[in-house]
């Protein structure tokens, strides 16, 4: 579909609309091999090929960002007094409507998706998807084996809500390190279960959403763009 072209420049994140303009007015800008002739022109930016500089312009519609949270960051786009995971995304990267899809608890790290495509968020947090999210915990005291039992059969929380199923398996030799896969997503949920089984979440990070592990190469409030078959992983098992 046909935009305005300084629309086209200044909606990957790289230039305010006056400044694609003033690119424009000095020359810089081609379509096609074209220099451009205003920053009213229309241009195609997913079949045209838009140069400025002599340089491809890369376009995407959307953006799907792999960010390895910290401890102490909030999963939202803005908070008053907080760091947030959008303030973490590099000026290359940022653009407008960038937010988290989902939620960490502020004090748990790992995994977090940030994207401006609201129909995949919506769409991944589905409770009818059941996408599942992987996480390692590290608990206050190892769980019995009927205790894990009922992780497997899906505990029942303190207000009465009946959790889904959840895989669990101990990853350490003292039992206290586990791994959890949830197919859902209430608030606090697997403190909430861990509870329920009388034991405390000392640290909770998530390693992976659907199939798609976090990467191991982002240090702690790095971030990186996904490729379109990282995506599809997501929602895969």
């Amino acid at each position: 579909m046909k935009q305005r072209l300084d629309k086209i420049l200044a909606s990957q994140g790289l230039y305010s609309r006056s400044e694609a303009r003033q690119l424009v007015r000095n020359g810089r800008v081609k379509i096609n091999g074209t220099p451009a002739k205003s920053a009213d022109e229309k241009a195609n930016p997913e079949a045209d090929d838009i140069t400025v500089d002599g340089v491809s312009f890369t376009y995407r519609e959307y953006v799907y960002i792999m960010l390895n949270k910290p401890q102490g960051v909030v999963s939202a786009s803005e908070s008053p007094g907080d760091v947030t995971v959008v303030d973490l995304v590099p000026p290359s990267l940022k653009r407008s409507g960038l937010f988290p899809a989902g939620r960490l608890d502020k004090d748990t790290t790992g995994f977090v998706l940030i994207t401006d495509d609201g129909s995949f968020a919506h769409d991944i947090l589905s409770p009818k998807k059941h996408i599942v999210k992987t996480y390692h915990a590290e608990l206050s005291n190892r769980l019995s084996d009927e205790e894990q039992k009922r992780f497997a059969d899906g505990v029942t929380l303190a207000d009465g809500y009946e959790c889904l199923p959840a895989f669990i398996r101990e990853l350490s030799e003292d039992g206290k390190t586990v791994e959890i896969k949830l197919r859902e997503g209430k608030y606090h949920q697997i403190k909430r279960m861990a509870a329920a089984c009388g034991t405390h979440v000392v640290r909770l990070h998530r390693v992976a959403m659907g199939s798609l592990t976090l990467d191991e190469s982002l240090g702690e409030g790095e971030c990186r763009l996904l490729s379109e078959e990282e995506k599809k992983r997501i929602t895969e098992s």
